[in-house]
């Protein structure tokens, strides 16, 4: 299931950072696909997360680069089509400079949950997937009632169908522990390469956000969509 669009808050504002986080991440990636191959690992090495590097007391820079880097194609374009659907509710709530600490935090919330389910690995993380995480998590709390638009592949063809936000995050979240748990263990073909603690870590830590800011101003829970 992918999702391509949700409700809209009436009146919200224009989300220009989350605009602007979309246009870095796809700068950043085109500046890493126009390196020569043999560049790359030296690049992710640098700029990405080395847990065992970070344990180690080094290269604390990757806990924020990384969050701009993506491996390839897929990764970027799964990423960026979850950040377009979900960031702008999430920036329309906080105002434009809290969305940037949000989405940071977030980021780095994730990348530490990432770091403690392996701090001896060598192996780079990176991806914009752990901040996208922690939003989706304060998604769920502040917009369950959020209508999702979400792409289903059915055999030889596809349609569209409306999901509420509390259904379709609430799979996801789903997904990602049985993933994380899985991980834990030696890797698989579906278990490898990904940072699920990442995911799991940003989205707990969105949740958890998401419950102190409602509690501390009601009125989100009254917030109209368009």
């Amino acid at each position: 299931m992918f999702p391509i669009g949700d409700d809209q808050l009436r009146g919200a504002r224009t989300p220009y950072f989350n605009y602007l986080f979309i246009a870095i991440n796809v700068a950043v990636f085109l500046y890493e696909i126009s390196l020569p191959e043999i560049s790359l690992p030296i690049l992710f090495a640098e700029y990405a997360v080395v847990p065992a590097d970070v344990v180690s007391g080094s290269n604390y820079k990757g806990l924020f680069t990384s969050m701009f880097m993506h491996g390839g194609w897929m990764h970027l374009i799964g990423n960026m089509l979850f950040l377009w659907v979900f960031g702008d509710n999430i920036e329309a709530v906080k105002g434009h400079l809290g969305y940037i600490i949000f989405y940071l935090i977030g980021g780095l919330a994730a990348t530490l949950a990432h770091i403690a389910s392996d701090p001896t690995s060598h192996i780079p993380s990176l991806g914009a997937s752990g901040a996208i995480a922690a939003m989706l998590g304060a998604y769920l709390v502040w917009f369950p009632g959020s209508k999702i638009k979400v792409l289903v592949p059915i055999v030889v063809y596809v349609t569209v169908v409306r999901v509420s936000a509390f259904v379709f995050l609430g799979i996801w979240a789903v997904t990602q522990i049985f993933s994380g748990m899985a991980s834990l263990g030696a890797d698989t073909a579906q278990t490898g390469g990904v940072a699920w603690w990442a995911h799991i870590g940003g989205f707990a830590f969105g949740v958890a956000y998401g419950i102190i800011i409602r509690i501390a101003d009601p009125r989100l829970g009254g917030m109209r969509k368009a």
